[in-house]
């Protein structure tokens, strides 16, 4: 993690999906010398989060310069703190687009990910 990272990014590392995606960043942002840190919520404490762990597993949690985004927002503001993924920022932004993969991404995509991680702990493999 970065000490003087301006962006913070709090994701479930025992989601396949989730720990792919993050750290896929993570190496980009490390490579790229990026003021970026990314703090797995199976290993962070969460209090300074201020968030529970099942809020934490359904969406993800982005803290941009003190301020805490959620969701699909969250990710677009991750997007725009890294060169290689802005154009997706920009394009995410689009008025209207961007309310239409917001409701996907937190009612369809997020939902998908969270049932499946439910599903892996209730069979003890998380």
């Amino acid at each position: 993690m970065t000490d003087n990272a301006q962006t913070r990014a709090l994701y479930n590392g025992d989601c396949p999906v989730c720990n792919a995606e993050m750290c896929t960043y993570a190496d980009y942002a490390k490579q790229s010398d990026l003021p970026i840190a990314f703090d797995d919520l199976t290993q962070s404490g969460l209090e300074k989060w201020g968030v529970t762990e099942d809020e934490a597993t359904r969406l993800l949690h982005v803290e941009h310069q003190g301020k805490l985004y959620i969701g699909y927002e969250a990710m677009v503001i991750l997007w725009e703190q890294m060169p290689r993924y802005r154009w997706l920022a920009r394009i995410s932004r689009i008025p209207g687009l961007f309310q239409i993969l917001s409701w996907g991404y937190t009612h369809i995509v997020a939902r998908i990910i969270y049932n499946r991680h439910m599903r892996r702990k209730a069979k003890g493999l998380v």
